[in-house]
């Protein structure tokens, strides 16, 4: 069993949803996110500092590219319990839920 699905007995479709992440996740998931802020930190220095367009540029594709990945994580933690968890439940609005978020994601 991976820690995600351990972490599945928490609820995920109370009226106050919260995340059902293992300890070990959200550190990587902070870890992750804390790298991103220091490249958008330094994207603002090399603006200030006039930095050559495709230089700045590539930083951004790769903050972006960081992001996709925490996005990915999320999303398959998700998946993996509140999303099951609710169809078990007879829940299908989740599949709404779950479809328009990932099309906010693919866009």
């Amino acid at each position: 069993m991976s820690s995600i699905e351990a972490n599945i007995g928490q609820s995920c479709h109370t009226s106050e949803r919260t995340s059902h992440h293992s300890e070990k996740t959200k550190q990587n998931l902070q870890s992750r996110l804390n790298r991103i802020e220091g490249q958008v930190r330094g994207i603002k220095g090399m603006i200030e500092k006039d930095a050559y367009c495709d230089e700045v540029l590539n930083q951004i594709a790769s903050i972006q590219s960081a992001l996709n990945s925490v996005g990915k994580i999320l999303l398959e933690g998700h998946m993996k319990s509140c999303v099951i968890e609710r169809i078990q439940e007879g829940d299908h609005a989740v599949i709404d839920e779950i479809l328009t978020t990932m099309n906010k994601l693919m866009k």
